[in-house]
């Protein structure tokens, strides 16, 4: 290559563009400023401010990969010693660029300075600042744009602010800005429809986010994807498949994001055979390679109880990243396979994957649902000192519910106490969670006094403190604390248990007697118990937490929710299928045992997933070696 002596910043540009372009080297922030002439007057060919402009342009471009302001306060008085303003475009570039590093003040003052101010200038402010998540101020420089200026907006306007007000819950600014698109005509911009259909969809207003998209002239691939994911955020995910098929028969093809959003669809279904299809639909376009979705995809398999499946889709991955790794040991924590999840991370490891407090969550959540005490001391210890990881609230909370769950509870409150940073509910929440295994009374009344401060509406935390002093048949602090909760309007959420059979939700709660095979459902519930107790199983009365009579304890108990599920997906299913029921509350001590024989007098192999994990009973056994 011939070396040039001198280069003029126009062959400077030349080839520094060419290279940035081709994305071959990113320079030295600090190098950057030098390459601008401090000599005001250099005098160059004719034209060649305007490469003078353009080789700044672009060092501001690439200015914006730093992370520091302090490069791009340097910069910025280079650019004012050695360049005239003689275009808004350079200042523009500037404003954006404080803005992307959070200094929207800086971004203000620089805006405020500059001589000539055109829509370009004014987009910039705006569309800077709601990047950054600055949606209010966004909206404010676009009210000082209509209302000081009088300047008429464009569409590029209109996408940022209308963003801001979804970003922002503003609907009634939402409104507004709507009602000013319109007048100026800007309603027939495809991009314009979507954004809105985006902000009625985000705040719930669903009939108008339906109705704008039947009005957009020339429906995109966007504007379907939007209805998809609306529908899906506001629960109505049975609404975001229907918007899916419509979707496919008007032969609009889909792509990443509508895939991503289908599958989170179906696992707030939780129909696993509306999984299969989706998993065949991305087979036949070809899409398993796409790490992304295959990530998704095993994800969505885990969490409908389908191990086997997730593990296979993982295998077929072939350039796995650490997202792909971490959603796989995630898998294996829930299901309460912590040693599978050991092992994955180890050779994670070993194939060079740094892993990230992602990873370390899922990896102690594994160690504290199969009690493997040790290894997560260990694992707590090396994830700062080893992979420099910076211990969370979420890392403390899994290290607390592993020593909780252990009977460790002075331990676990001990490592609260020497915590750098505040405890949260939710660590607290585990020490709590813990002392109703225990039945710990005099530590549960202390947390549970800390989160009533921390949320006093949180109704799980008074119900938890409850059920302490019930299972120590302190009965007359149990009604206090449930006297409470009625004075501060407080409500218990009932529990529930799903089977999916036939492409739909069987719902039951305790004592259901609703469902059309209730009649049957009951007839079976009373062999299988029968069956048990042949066996020596007793009912475990001491799980009903009301000062009852035994009797009224034992009809209570064999007729819980999980209980109706299991019965129900005996009557209905093959002998080869595994019943899978979804449990809304934790299940009780006297359910598990339940379970644990019933797979080995039937035969059948049970999965009941509550909020915090999946059991597997087979043979007589759970996976989760009786620890949840």
């Amino acid at each position: 290559m011939r070396k040039i002596g001198s280069p003029s910043p126009l062959v400077f540009f030349n080839l520094y563009a060419t290279l940035t372009q081709q994305k071959y080297f990113l320079p030295r922030p600090k190098a950057l400023c030098h390459v601008i002439p401090l000599k005001p007057s250099l005098q160059l060919q004719p034209h060649s401010h305007l490469n003078l402009d353009s080789l700044v342009s672009t060092l501001i471009l690439a200015l914006k990969s730093c992370n520091r302001v302090s490069y791009g306060q340097a910069f910025h008085a280079r650019v004012i010693k050695s360049v005239n303003y003689r275009y808004a475009f350079l200042g523009d570039q500037l404003v954006t660029c404080y803005a992307q590093f959070g200094y929207p003040d800086d971004a203000q003052n620089l805006f405020d300075e500059m001589p000539h101010k055109d829509l370009v200038s004014w987009n910039s402010l705006i569309s800077g600042l709601l990047r950054s998540g600055f949606s209010a101020r966004c909206l404010s420089a676009f009210y000082r744009m209509r209302f000081e200026i009088d300047m008429e907006p464009n569409h590029v306007t209109f996408l940022s602010v209308i963003s801001a007000c979804s970003d922002k819950g503003a609907l009634s600014d939402g409104n507004s800005i709507h009602g000013f698109a319109m007048k100026l005509g800007l309603l027939n911009e495809v991009k314009i429809m979507n954004a809105l259909i985006n902000m009625y969809g985000k705040s719930g207003y669903l009939r108008e986010a339906c109705w704008l998209f039947e009005a957009t002239p020339l429906q995109n691939l966007v504007s379907w994807n939007s209805m998809i994911a609306i529908y899906n955020q506001n629960g109505l995910a049975d609404r975001s498949m229907g918007i899916f098929i419509k979707m496919r028969r008007s032969s609009v093809e889909f792509d990443q994001a509508t895939m991503l959003t289908v599958l989170q669809g179906c696992e707030n279904l939780g129909v696993r055979n509306l999984a299969g299809s989706i998993h065949a639909l991305i087979f036949r376009f070809g899409l398993v390679a796409n790490v992304t979705i295959a990530t998704a995809l095993l994800n969505l398999y885990a969490k409908l109880g389908c191990l086997h499946a997730s593990t296979k889709v993982f295998g077929e991955i072939i350039y796995l990243d650490r997202v792909a790794w971490t959603a796989m040991l995630a898998g294996y924590a829930v299901h309460g396979y912590g040693k599978d999840a050991i092992k994955l991370f180890e050779v994670m490891v070993k194939k060079g994957i740094q892993p990230d407090h992602v990873t370390f969550t899922h990896l102690l959540s594994a160690c504290s649902h199969s009690g493997l005490v040790s290894e997560g001391k260990h694992y707590f210890k090396i994830m700062s000192e080893v992979y420099g990881v910076e211990h969370k609230l979420d890392h403390y909370s899994c290290m607390v519910d592993l020593l909780g769950r252990s009977g460790l509870l002075i331990e676990a409150y001990d490592l609260i106490r020497r915590m750098p940073i505040e405890p949260n509910s939710g660590v607290w929440g585990a020490l709590l969670g813990a002392c109703r295994v225990y039945v710990n009374t005099g530590l549960g009344k202390e947390v549970a006094e800390r989160l009533f401060s921390l949320d006093p509406s949180d109704a799980r935390n008074y119900i938890m403190l409850s059920n302490i002093y019930s299972a120590a048949g302190l009965w007359k602090e149990a009604s206090k604390v449930r006297g409470l909760m009625k004075e501060r309007s407080l409500n218990r959420t009932p529990g529930h248990s799903f089977i999916e059979h036939g492409n739909k939700i069987h719902s039951f709660v305790v004592g259901d007697r609703s469902h059309p095979e209730a009649l049957r459902i009951y007839i079976k519930l009373e062999e299988l118990i029968g069956k048990i107790r042949k066996v020596g199983f007793a009912s475990k009365t001491e799980f009903v937490l009301h000062d009852v009579d035994e009797e009224v304890k034992e009809n209570m108990i064999n007729e819980h929710s999980e209980k109706l599920a299991m019965a129900f997906g005996l009557l209905v299913t093959d002998a080869e299928q595994p019943l899978i029921i979804t449990k809304n509350l934790r299940i009780c001590g006297d359910c598990h045992s339940t379970a644990k024989l019933v797979s080995l007098i039937e035969k059948r192999t049970i999965i009941i997933r509550d909020p915090k994990r999946f059991h597997h009973f087979s043979d007589g056994l759970c996976s989760c070696g009786d620890y949840w």
